[in-house]
């Protein structure tokens, strides 16, 4: 059985000018011990695909699926209640711009410690002891005096740890991470995927990556779907994909790569790939 199951998602959101559709009949699954990477152009509905699935899109998002289960369980038929109980325990999220994406009004260690507080009942001292256990698992140095840290006094690798330490505090099954490396340097690039690869083996979670960086989805992926436009353009395993691409925006994605470039300047995807080329997205 599949940890997260999509059929057939679609989400419009409501405007001025009428219903703007973000996302068109999308189709995922997502298995344990899986890393599942979802690539496309800013734009492209990857991450609202996600939250759609978590259930933390605005009142002006409809949202609806064939079907849309975690472990088994029909996520939109569930009360919000039961829901919240499920989103950040077992599903949890790494958010992108993690500065922007954690409270500048309270300490880190309160951020963590509230996680833990809400979804599994520790008390004070347990808290602390939890914070200081994932804050080290995360390579976070002096964890117990770090917990005093306000976001903006640390740097964007720390806080991008803290998001981490957040999202797998209580060893949640499924794992998404959205862009967990915009806006670092190569070398914390480097550190941040080594740390969720390791976190994603010794946990067992399955974990979904989004990300435009296809040499992250070649590092780290079993297996990728392209999304364009709200579509799921193509899915494969990640060797079938890189070797032998079926979609023609899959085929654009690969050629705009710098190692693939042939000539002094490198091609834009607009340049590679027009929409009706496609006959079809895949669902």
């Amino acid at each position: 059985m599949a940890l997260l199951e999509i059929e057939n998602l679609v989400v419009e959101f409501q405007t001025a000018s009428g219903p703007f559709r973000a996302v068109n009949g999308v189709s995922m699954k997502v298995h344990e011990r899986e890393v599942l990477a979802i690539v496309g152009e800013s734009g492209s509905g990857k991450s609202v695909s996600m939250l759609a699935a978590m259930g933390l899109l605005p009142w002006t998002a409809n949202v609806t699926a064939d079907k849309l289960t975690f472990n088994g369980r029909d996520l939109l038929a569930m009360p919000a209640n039961e829901r919240r109980k499920i989103i950040g325990k077992d599903i949890a999220m790494i958010f992108q711009e993690p500065v922007a994406s954690l409270n500048p009004c309270f300490t880190v260690g309160f951020q963590i410690e509230e996680v833990l507080r809400v979804h599994m009942g520790l008390d004070k001292s347990a808290r602390r002891k939890r914070a200081i256990e994932l804050f080290q698992s995360v390579g976070i140095a002096d964890p117990a005096e770090r917990l005093g840290s306000y976001p903006h006094q640390m740097s964007g690798g720390q806080c991008q740890r803290v998001m981490i330490a957040i999202a797998i505090a209580c060893n949640p099954k499924l794992l998404i991470a959205d862009e967990p490396t915009t806006a670092l340097d190569v070398t914390i690039q480097k550190q941040i995927l080594d740390l969720l690869m390791k976190l994603q083996a010794d946990h067992g979670m399955g974990l979904i990556m989004i990300t435009h960086n296809m040499g992250v989805v070649a590092e780290t992926a079993d297996r990728v779907v392209v999304q364009y436009k709200g579509r799921k353009m193509e899915e494969a395993d990640v060797l079938t994909l890189f070797e032998n691409p079926k979609s023609n925006y899959t085929r654009a994605l690969l050629a705009a790569l710098p190692d693939n470039a042939t000539g002094d300047r490198l091609p834009t995807i607009s340049e590679l790939f027009v929409d009706d080329q496609v006959e079809g997205a895949a669902r």
